[in-house]
């Protein structure tokens, strides 16, 4: 199970007293709970259950708990605090002695949950249920899998297909006649419908839990193409992991994959994969397909409410493109660095729906329309969408070595205080790039100072960042800032795009609050 953690805070109000003057409803619009505004559909339904017994009697067979073992590298190398003396052999079982520290290998279990999906053995959980991998320190692989019914029959099972971008994997066991259940329409599901969750949570077996859909649509904030689930305040705990999300009608239409928790537990906001997105992953997988997924090449940032404003565009609508991968899509299509994509293919990006997840589930090869804002224009341009690399391949993408210079010294921070923006910059020469380790052919103003009590050092600039656009406008000179916020401020705007790197590492764009006075 993967944790997302979290503070909850509480705001509590007292001390103020106001007076509320209310008003009866108008001829054109009526509140929301009043009589007979509400459609009688929100009454149970028709044959809605007064328990769940007979949908847990019909589901639960089909519910099996994953078994993993695991074989686990521990690496015993500097534990032994008499390593090193005369002592070392007598206490070698944390390092040294026999083996000289070398790593060992102990044998390890988890436990998760899934579900049959056909009548000969095919079952669906999460991937990371059996994957193995980095565990901390240590590394992993998996031994064996076995699947235990809820009768407490074991199977062997072998892995068909797995997918770690979608955290989705399909088993198969050998075995006929078995119970199994069928994916539903999660596009249907809405806001406050009843669902139950089937699982083994903390391997105690066959475990029901009930709740209703919190919200839809979910994005969780860790990136990526499947960020976008169902939440569910129905409990969901360790070992719930793969398990199914029925609706009323016995029907899959979602996989329980994780929990959002400041400690650990079960605290009434869980996520599942709709079967929207996980059926057809599942069908390829089970086919012994791989999954395709669409790739335009580029660098993405969130237009938050500070670059919204210093673009002069509404927040919340479009993704700023921060980078450009040679020879990808976007390149070829024309797509530049400080472009805001708020369309693709006729669909408008927006937090819910992420340019990442629109681009990626386009087909391999496909031409989309994609529509951007450059400086303050809307236009369209046609991109052709490649194929998505593997996950290291982008980590490393992303991942590129970033250098920079030491803090400055209190003079140099008083000279940065008197800019608009809490920044001393001067040209960067080829002299300068040289002792920072750049590119000489790069263009832009080199940071000397930042006002550590300005916007500008909260959004984490540095000495020796070089800054290569504001507003989308090259900076080649001290001027060129100053003109950026100067006309910033005469558009009535608060803050500066500026799109700025440090050392050779890719360009990212912050948003600086303009210094008042």
């Amino acid at each position: 199970m993967r944790y997302a953690y979290a503070i909850t805070s509480a705001l509590l109000l007292g001390g103020t007293a106001a007076t509320f003057a209310f008003q009866g409803p108008s001829l054109a619009q009526m509140a929301q709970n009043e009589p007979g505004t509400i459609q009688a559909t929100s009454a149970p339904r028709p044959g809605a259950p007064l328990s769940f017994a007979d949908l847990a009697a019909t589901l639960q067979p089909a519910v099996v708990n994953i078994s993993t073992t695991q074989k686990i590298q521990v690496n015993r190398g500097g534990n032994n605090p008499f390593a090193g003396t005369p002592f070392e052999d007598f206490f070698g079982g944390q390092g040294g002695g026999a083996n000289n520290g070398a790593p060992v290998t102990r044998e390890a279990s988890s436990l998760g949950s899934g579900f049959i999906i056909s009548a000969d053995g095919y079952i669906v959980t999460n991937n990371h249920v059996i994957a193995g991998g980095r565990q901390g320190p240590h590394s992993s692989t998996v031994s064996s899998v076995k699947v235990i019914m809820p009768d407490r029959t074991e199977y062997d099972a072998k892995i068909v297909g797995r997918d770690p971008t979608s955290d989705l994997a399909v088993l198969k066991i050998e075995a006929s006649g078995l119970p199994f259940v069928k994916f539903g329409d999660s596009t249907k599901a809405r806001v406050g419908d009843w669902v139950i969750a089937i699982g083994n949570p903390f391997g105690l077996g066959s475990t029901l839990t009930a709740g209703v859909v919190s919200a839809l649509h979910r994005v969780t904030g860790q990136g990526g193409a499947y960020d976008r689930y169902i939440q569910t305040d129905a409990s969901i705990n360790q070992g719930n992991s793969g398990g199914p999300m029925f609706d009323l009608n016995g029907n899959v239409i979602g996989i329980n994959t994780m929990i959002f928790s400041p400690t650990g537990g079960n605290v009434g906001i869980g996520f599942a994969i709709p079967a929207e997105e996980a059926f057809p992953i599942v069908r390829q997988l089970q086919g012994g397909g791989t999954v395709q997924r669409g790739y335009l090449g580029v660098g993405i940032q969130p237009l938050d409410e500070g670059a919204a404003d210093a673009l002069g565009l509404p927040k919340n609508r479009g993704e700023l493109i921060s980078r450009v991968e040679p020879g990808e899509g976007a390149d070829k299509a024309g797509i530049r660095q400080g472009d805001v994509v708020i369309k693709v293919a006729g669909r408008e990006v927006t937090p819910d729906a992420t340019l990442s997840y629109l681009v990626a589930n386009q087909k391999v090869g496909a031409r989309v329309p994609m529509e951007i804002i450059r400086d303050g224009r809307r236009q369209t341009l046609t991109a052709t969408i490649g194929q998505r690399p593997s996950e290291e391949r982008l980590a490393a993408i992303g991942n590129r070595e970033q250098q920079g210079m030491d803090p400055e010294d209190e003079q140099q921070s008083a000279q940065a205080a008197k800019g608009s923006l809490g920044l001393a910059v001067v040209p960067l020469t080829p002299d300068i790039a040289r002792r920072l380790g750049i590119q000489t052919a790069l263009r832009g103003v080199v940071v000397g100072s930042v006002d550590p009590n300005s916007d500008a050092a909260a959004k984490g600039l540095q000495r020796g960042d070089v800054i290569l656009s504001a507003n989308n406008r090259p900076t080649l000179t001290p001027a060129d800032i100053a003109s950026a916020a100067n006309s910033a401020k005469a558009a009535g705007r608060q803050n500066v795009l500026l799109q700025w790197q440090r050392g050779n590492g890719p360009a990212r764009y912050s948003a600086v609050k303009i210094a008042q006075g």
